[in-house]
């Protein structure tokens, strides 16, 4: 482990969430990670830890179904009748969201914050649980 993923684990140590008290610190704390432009590959392994501590947490007390991730959003598009052309002001172009959409982009930590805005869902939705989440805009 890195000096500077020990300082993150100092700083806030994950821990398994029992209450919505636990879970609004680990939110604060995800939202300051997600507030970042750009995330080290230590902060990004570190909001992933976070993020399935929280989805966890979730999962217990008010299940989600079991998909997120990409399969998620599709899932959401389809429900609320919406085109890719209405996700632009979180992908930038149409060709980045049908990359994403056909498994071609991976969502960056930027796209993940700006859809659970966009959709008023935790973050943690978002996260897949295999490939990693880009640290990169």
């Amino acid at each position: 482990m890195t000096d500077k993923y020990i300082q993150l684990l100092k700083q806030f140590p994950p821990r398994t969430i029992n209450n919505d008290d636990e879970l609004e610190a680990t939110q604060a704390t995800i939202d300051r990670l997600l507030d970042r432009n750009e995330l080290s590959s230590e902060e990004s392994d570190y909001l992933n830890v976070l993020g399935a501590l929280v989805f966890e947490y979730e999962q217990a007390q008010a299940p989600i179904p079991d998909i997120y991730g990409v399969e998620l959003l599709k899932v959401l598009l389809e429900e609320r009748q919406l085109r890719q052309k209405d996700l632009l002001p979180i992908f930038k172009t149409e060709s980045i969201v049908s990359d994403i959409l056909n498994g071609k982009r991976q969502l960056t930590v930027r796209h993940i914050q700006k859809l659970s805005e966009f959709f008023s869902l935790s973050p943690a939705v978002f996260f897949s649980l295999s490939p990693n989440i880009k640290a990169i805009a």
